[in-house]
């Protein structure tokens, strides 16, 4: 299965046990998350996060007090548990000139991924 989806990023920079305060956050408002992605980046505590439904998910994490940067259109694909599953997506996408500038996996076997061309990504991952 194929789907667009959005993804956002979280900072949790300066904020005391972030990750247990934004969980607490989206569990309270009833919002599942889908897959998410933590890391450093100059001196930032960054995470990419998929939701289910983005606005919802911005709003109550802004009420909250979290910065929160996005949302972008990312690509959700299942993929098998199996070595060269990556490759072969990664190379589908690279055949058309679309670049991949972000990747994580999500929950139940989906790979999550941002792309400079959506469509062409799209189209060459359909089959997939």
């Amino acid at each position: 299965m194929l789907e667009a989806m959005k993804d956002f990023i979280l900072d949790l920079e300066d904020r005391p046990n972030g990750l247990a305060a934004f969980a607490e956050v989206m569990a309270r408002a009833g919002l599942n998350i889908e897959g998410i992605c933590g890391f450093f980046a100059e001196g930032r505590a960054l995470h990419h996060v998929l939701v289910e439904d983005v606005e919802p998910a911005i709003q109550v994490l802004a009420d909250a007090g979290f910065e929160v940067f996005g949302p972008r259109d990312v690509l959700v694909v299942d993929v098998e548990d199996r070595p060269g599953a990556l490759a072969e997506i990664a190379r589908a996408v690279a055949d058309t000139g679309a670049e991949i500038d972000l990747v994580y996996v999500a929950n139940g076997d989906r790979l999550v991924l941002g792309v400079d061309d959506l469509e062409r990504a799209r189209a060459a991952l359909s089959g997939a």
